[in-house]
C-alpha cells in the first residue's frame, strides 16, 4: 500500500507557489521561534545599550583605551590597577570580557565588583552564560572569602 493509497494523503496542507514566493517577500510565515526572538531582542537591546554608552558617556575615546588597557593587562600582575582605573572613569563593567577581567584579578574588592557587574549584566539580560563564564565561576565558587564563594554560586546558580 502506498502514500497515495492512505487516507488524507492528498488533504495535507501543501502550500502553492504562490503562497511560497509571498513567504520569502514577506520574510517567512512569522513562526522564527520563541529562543530566535529572544536572541534576536536579546542582541538588539545589547546594542542600544552599547550605543547609548557611546553617546552618553564622557570622553568615549578614554573608555575605549581603558577598556584596552584592561584587556592588555590581563594575567599581569597590573590587572587589579587596570580594573580599579577602568571601574573609576567608566564604572561597572557591562560586557563579558570586561567582565571576566574583573573576575581574573586576585584583589578581593576587582573581585566583588565583577561579580557585581556579571549580576547587573544578568539581570539586564545582557550577559551571555557561556562555557568561560561558567568556570570562572565555578572556580571562584571555591574562594577562600564567603562573600566571593557565595556570590559567585548564586550567580552560577541563575545562569
Amino acid at each position: 500500500m502506498g502514500d497515495e493509497d492512505r487516507a488524507g494523503y492528498l488533504d495535507r496542507d501543501k502550500k502553492s507557489f504562490s503562497e511560497l514566493d509571498r513567504m520569502r517577500r514577506d520574510g517567512g510565515d512569522g513562526s522564527r521561534g520563541a529562543a530566535a526572538e529572544q536572541r534576536s531582542e536579546q542582541a538588539s537591546k545589547e546594542y542600544r545599550k552599547q550605543l547609548d554608552g557611546l553617546f552618553s558617556s564622557g570622553d568615549a575615546a578614554e573608555h575605549e583605551g581603558l577598556a584596552t588597557a584592561l584587556l592588555d593587562a590581563r594575567g599581569t600582575p597590573g590587572l587589579a590597577e587596570a580594573c580599579r582605573a577602568y571601574q573609576a572613569a567608566v564604572g561597572l563593567p557591562t560586557q563579558l570580557r570586561q567582565i571576566s577581567c574583573f573576575l581574573d584579578s586576585d584583589a578581593l574588592d576587582v573581585l566583588l565588583a565583577g561579580l557585581a557587574a556579571a549580576r547587573g549584566a544578568h539581570e539586564a539580560q545582557t550577559l551571555e552564560a557561556s562555557a568561560g563564564l561558567r568556570t570562572q565561576l565555578r572556580m571562584l565558587a571555591d574562594h577562600a572569602d564567603d562573600a566571593v564563594a557565595e556570590a559567585a554560586e548564586a550567580l552560577l546558580e541563575d545562569l
